[in-house]
């Protein structure tokens, strides 16, 4: 049973960029199983698609019939005419009866040949000091293949230059075999040139990785793979790394600018994502640093040892793909979150994020790998679990508001269910129609003023006369704490310790998205995101809790701290909190 329903889901029908699922099934388009599947294997990851010329897609990929890095792994296309609904059956482009062939990355160039970029066992190293070894597929040659008929057949097998560099002598091997892979999607930037990131790695298996670059000028002109010209950047014999950030900096990925500059991104195992500009085409970068929402900004850009990706759309603005936390680890990978990105003067200046995808089930580890597809005013999103990969739709006005979120100043009028500036501060109000968390959730937005540090002052608080309900009150951390309950379970999740200031007006969302079974804490212009003291700005609502009481007859009662309360029978967006932020407390009345 639960094999047909995962059918039905994936057989979903798109209508205006979001999918329709089947009845009775989560209408919420972040949900991965609302999206559609690519393929399912053992293994499968780093689903990258191109547009070809006559609108259909071209999605290629590494995949086996065991786990990560065991016999029989290697790179495949396959294509979709109905924009990622349903797919052919895969071709080969490396077999999986040869070496191993792994993390294929495609580009279309303008004559609409597609090249796939990938990481290639080509002497077949099995062996480490005469020791059997698993993990292969990060060694050996970077090769590339083509396609001239939108990846029927492909092309033989060309190898890129790599000069031995230090990083490659100081290696396991001592520079008889080559360690890296890339998972960054190449680049047109420039007159006709191409770029792309990879990982050089100094000791196996994915250790003292440092930035490098394959830049061509003629790709995009050239139909002779044999004249392609290639460079190796940096120039100089060290790629771009940070020393204080330690062993693990890897997975660069770049954009081009729209003054002509480019950006990088990579992961690191230090809480945050690093990022790197260059001036001159790649050849020189600056030093990575911690990826900041504003540039030289104390706000991190918090994300665990899992891809951080940077797309660039057509409007010249961009999206980021991390996970918002900040653990040193793997883990963590589900939800998804995204950041906008607007450019001034050069620099990227980031939103506050957004949920972009989640998995209900907690126990797996979640999506990454991702790539973002533009057509025709529409967007999606690919993503790999490692053992099916999938595209969404997304909804363009989620992208569009972080884009707009420094202008926004709208204050968010829908599925309002109560709002009230108290003059009386001890009269109580009859709360109806606060929807079971299983529908969607609710969100809580105020304005409030902390006299003091005191802990456990009442804030806001709804309950039935059995004490089923929510609860707002203060920590004496100078943050507040938001209490749910139905009488068996009970759920809290507080905001950043010292997000509040004493005696100063503030505005606070407490967003309760029960589609996504997360809390997150809008406070003032800022989501929450653990800071210095914790990971996780966020948390997970119990999956247990659903509508808090069971007639929804509650009685609402407002602390003396608040100025105004307004709640929504739905999740609000990021974006549309801090949009009744800067409507200001007169917006709200």
């Amino acid at each position: 049973m639960k094999y047909c329903l995962y059918f039905l889901l994936f057989a979903l029908f798109v209508v205006g960029g979001v999918a329709e699922p089947a009845t009775g099934q989560s209408r919420d388009w972040r949900n991965i199983a609302n999206g559609h599947a690519i393929y399912s294997n053992g293994y499968i990851d780093q689903p990258y698609v191109v547009v070809l010329p006559d609108g259909s897609w071209l999605c290629v990929f590494t995949t086996g019939s065991g786990t990560e890095s065991t016999p029989g792994q290697h790179i495949v296309s396959t294509r979709s005419h109905d924009r990622g609904k349903t797919w052919s059956d895969p071709v080969d482009i490396e077999p999986s009866s040869g070496p191993s062939a792994s993390w294929a990355t495609p580009y279309l160039t303008s004559f609409g040949r597609v090249y796939v970029f990938y990481d290639y066992n080509g002497d077949n190293i099995q062996t480490l000091d005469g020791k059997p070894i698993r993990h292969n597929s990060e060694m050996g040659w970077y090769c590339y293949k083509y396609s001239d008929d939108q990846g029927a057949t492909w092309s033989d097998r060309f190898r890129l230059p790599m000069p031995k560099a230090p990083v490659d002598y100081h290696n396991d091997f001592k520079g008889s075999v080559q360690l890296f892979w890339g998972i960054d999607k190449p680049i047109r930037f420039g007159d006709h040139q191409m770029i792309f990131a990879f990982t050089r790695l100094g000791k196996y298996v994915q250790s003292d990785g440092e930035g490098w670059f394959y830049r061509s000028s003629n790709i995009d002109v050239e139909k002779d793979p044999r004249k392609l010209n290639w460079e190796l950047l940096p120039k100089g014999d060290v790629g771009i790394r940070n020393p204080a950030y330690g062993s693990i900096q890897e997975e660069f990925n770049t954009v081009a600018l729209n003054n002509g500059d480019l950006y990088c991104m990579l992961r690191t195992t230090m809480g945050f994502s690093a990022d790197s500009y260059s001036q001159d085409g790649g050849e020189t970068w600056t030093m990575p640093v911690a990826a900041t929402y504003t540039p030289g900004g104390t706000q991190r850009l918090k994300n665990p040892r899992a891809c951080p990706r940077v797309f660039k759309c057509s409007n010249g603005k961009y999206v980021f793909w991390f996970h918002n936390q900040g653990s040193k680890g793997y883990q963590g990978r589900n939800p998804v979150w995204v950041s906008g990105g607007v450019e001034k003067d050069g620099k990227l200046y980031w939103s506050q994020p957004e949920i972009l995808l989640y998995d209900t089930d907690t126990k797996v580890n979640g999506m990454s790998y991702p790539d973002f597809i533009e057509q025709d005013g529409q967007f999606w999103f690919t993503e790999t679990q490692k053992t099916t990969a999938r595209v969404h739709p997304v909804d363009k006005a989620l992208l569009e508001g972080m884009w707009g979120q420094a202008e926004n100043r709208s204050l968010y009028k829908q599925g309002i269910i109560f709002h009230q500036t108290p003059e009386n501060r001890g009269q109580s109000y009859a709360l109806k129609g606060l929807p079971g968390l299983r529908e969607s959730g609710f969100t809580l937005d105020f304005w409030v003023r902390l006299p003091d540090n005191r802990p456990d002052m009442p804030i806001l608080q709804a309950l039935d006369e059995e004490g089923k309900g929510f609860s707002i009150s203060t920590t004496g951390k100078q943050s507040l704490r938001l209490t749910l309950t139905d009488g068996r379970t009970t759920n809290s999740w507080e905001s950043d310790s010292a997000a509040l200031s004493l005696n100063h007006l503030h505005h606070v969302a407490f967003v309760v998205d029960g589609a996504s079974d997360i809390i997150s804490v809008i406070v003032d212009d800022k989501l929450c995101d653990g800071g210095p003291y914790r990971d996780y700005g966020w948390g997970r609502i119990d999956r247990a809790l659903d509508r808090l009481s069971p007639d929804n007859a509650l009685s609402l009662q407002v602390g003396p701290a608040l100025k105004s309360v307004t709640i929504y029978d739905h999740y609000l967006t990021t974006s549309q909190c801090i949009g009744n932020y800067r409507a200001g407390l007169a917006g709200a009345k």
